[in-house]
């Protein structure tokens, strides 16, 4: 019985022993699985933490791309502008050189051609119905005067001479009143000239003494003994000077030269 009893207990020690030995085991099979799993989860953070600054990286790289490469375009197209730019600029000085070349061909040709313009004017005043024939005259040499400078363009001359022409014009198309002289027989006279486009240059002595008018027959002045000449040409006098209003005039006209 005390042999039975002693095994028991011995059997009952075995069994505790390995129970705790097991339990033993167990928890440290535990702790081991805690601590690698604690390590893992630790590598894994990290490698977690890798792969987020790697993926920051790959967009900070993306962003900066994309701004060099909006860079990159808008200095593609700023130089195609530019481009085009110096191609227009290049074709308006081909076009201004090709001017300039005109422009002097121009001037070697229009200078002679201005000459002969002034030739004409000063013919055609001399068989002109000679009125403010002092002023015509020195306009007339003023244009040449300027001919020969060198400090006048050759566009500004040609608008000198064809603004002389247009004032010729306008005497066709005015009425007039000014003083000049007036020879009468072989005396010089102060008087008023009424002239009418260029169908009638008249004239009044000063106070209205006499009255004349010229004949493009004889191309000189001759005087009007007619009373009513006498008062039209003064009633056109003060028609000229705006003193009265416009009204129908009789005037000395030359007859037309018989063919």
């Amino acid at each position: 019985m005390l042999i039975t009893r002693m095994n028991k207990m011995l059997l009952l020690g075995a069994t505790l022993a390995a129970v705790f030995s097991a339990s033993a085991f167990a928890q440290a099979t535990v702790d081991q699985v805690m601590a690698e799993g604690e390590k893992r989860a630790d590598a894994g953070a990290a490698e977690q933490r890798r792969v987020e600054q790697i993926a920051d990286q790959t967009a900070n790289l993306l962003n900066d791309y994309n701004t060099v490469a909006k860079v990159v375009d808008g200095l593609v197209t700023y130089n195609a502008l530019l481009q085009r730019q110096i191609d227009n600029q290049e074709e308006e000085m081909a076009a201004l050189n090709e001017s300039i070349k005109n422009v002097a061909l121009i001037e070697r040709q229009i200078i002679p051609m201005m000459t002969r313009m002034l030739d004409s004017l000063e013919a055609f005043i001399a068989l002109d119905t000679p009125f403010l024939l002092k002023e015509r005259t020195e306009r007339l040499e003023r244009l040449r005067g300027m001919m020969e400078r060198s400090d006048v363009s050759a566009a500004e001359k040609f608008r000198r001479v064809v603004e002389a022409y247009q004032i010729e014009n306008d005497y066709g198309r005015t009425i007039e009143a000014y003083k000049d002289t007036v020879d009468i027989d072989g005396v010089t006279q102060e008087a008023d000239f009424l002239r009418i486009g260029r169908v009638s240059l008249a004239y009044q002595t000063v106070g209205g003494g006499t009255t004349g008018a010229w004949d493009t027959a004889t191309e000189q002045f001759v005087v009007l003994d007619d009373a009513e000449f006498k008062n039209h040409v003064a009633q056109g006098l003060k028609v000229a000077r705006k003193q009265v209003a416009p009204d129908l005039l009789v005037v000395p006209v030359p007859a037309p030269s018989e063919g």
